[in-house]
């Protein structure tokens, strides 16, 4: 949970992610724009770190960090079998991976860290290396955290998306796509906003699943028959929700200024906007777990690893977001 607002929050904890990946290269390019600004240290393995990027400060304990900072990237050591080899994964390193997020869900749940971020993982090599069979970071984080349910949130300055389902095939998505399904995504985002972005009485805004939002059953009836009953239901317990409404007029910028958050009720409808909007700059944000945690919204990019090209811009807006979500800057 976030600190009280008069404290002063811990450092955040960064998980090192896949080593072959960008991650390594992220953490002290972060570090280069960040300087002491926002407090952060790296789960990981010191060498992994190129040794032209950032001057490591190895430090023993989260507290540390933030002095550490002024002098080079914070990083508390986790050796990991083997040398860095920029876009081929190790499956000696999968186990060092798996612990690096671990430590750092402790952290944050100890009170040693205000945050989590965690930069990205290749999921195919921890399950060869290490038998991971979680579909996700998401879901691991989860299953660390004992937290019944999850939800997935994309952010940046200019929107902030839920999408109801996420990585399911198209066609299955009207089926998935329950009254339950909908009340407890919008029940999480709504309590999100309120703990965790300090909205008090946040907006909500709803998409409809068909195109036109189902032009009143012509396109389609999930919108009469399974949404519209959730926001009538919500809407009666005071919670403040447009919808459901049309998806192709609800992205811009004079329709966002009417709400805090929008759901979507599928991942192209939700991720489609916020990449367009602001492509490297979005974040993902984790609602529902006991602790803050964002993620730059990209993935290990193997292809360009070592080649010191990876843009770390959704790495500094999820530190910063991740400082902000926790007390640290208004």
């Amino acid at each position: 949970m976030s600190p009280a607002r008069n404290a002063r929050p811990g450092p955040i904890a960064v998980s090192c992610g896949e080593p072959a990946g960008i991650g390594p290269e992220l953490a002290p390019a972060a570090w280069r724009i960040l300087g002491a600004e926002v407090p952060f240290f790296l789960i990981g393995d010191p060498a992994h770190v190129p040794d032209d990027m950032a001057p490591i400060v190895a430090i023993t304990q989260p507290q540390d960090a933030a002095e550490a900072a002024r002098d080079g990237l914070p990083v508390l050591p986790l050796e990991m079998a083997g040398a860095r080899t920029p876009g081929t994964p190790q499956a000696a390193q999968a186990r060092g991976v798996i612990a690096a997020i671990e430590r750092g869900v402790h952290l944050v749940a100890t009170g040693k860290a205000s945050a989590l971020c965690t930069l990205p993982i290749h999921k195919q090599a921890l399950a060869d290396g290490a038998g991971f069979a979680f579909p996700g970071h998401t879901e691991f984080l989860a299953h660390l955290a004992e937290a019944d349910e999850v939800v997935m949130m994309l952010a940046s300055d200019q929107l902030r998306v839920v999408p109801a389902t996420i990585h399911i095939p198209l066609s299955d998505v009207p089926a998935a796509l329950t009254a339950e399904l909908l009340e407890r995504r919008i029940r999480i985002t709504h309590a999100a906003m309120i703990a965790q972005f300090a909205i008090p009485r946040p907006r909500i805004a709803v998409a409809g699943l068909n195109p036109h939002a189902g032009e009143g059953g012509k396109m389609g009836r999930e919108e009469i028959e399974v949404i519209t009953p959730v926001l009538d239901r919500l809407r009666g317990e005071g919670m403040e929700i447009a919808g459901p409404l049309s998806a192709d007029t609800m992205f811009h910028a004079a329709a966002r200024a009417r709400y805090d958050v929008a759901i979507a009720m599928y991942h192209d409808q939700a991720l489609i906007p916020i990449k367009t909007l602001d492509f490297d700059r979005g974040v993902n944000v984790t609602l529902g777990l006991p602790f803050i945690r964002t993620s730059p919204d990209h993935g290990t990019a193997l292809d360009i690893a070592g080649q010191g090209v990876a843009n770390p811009s959704s790495t500094v807006v999820a530190l910063r977001l991740a400082w902000r979500m926790a007390g640290g800057a208004e």
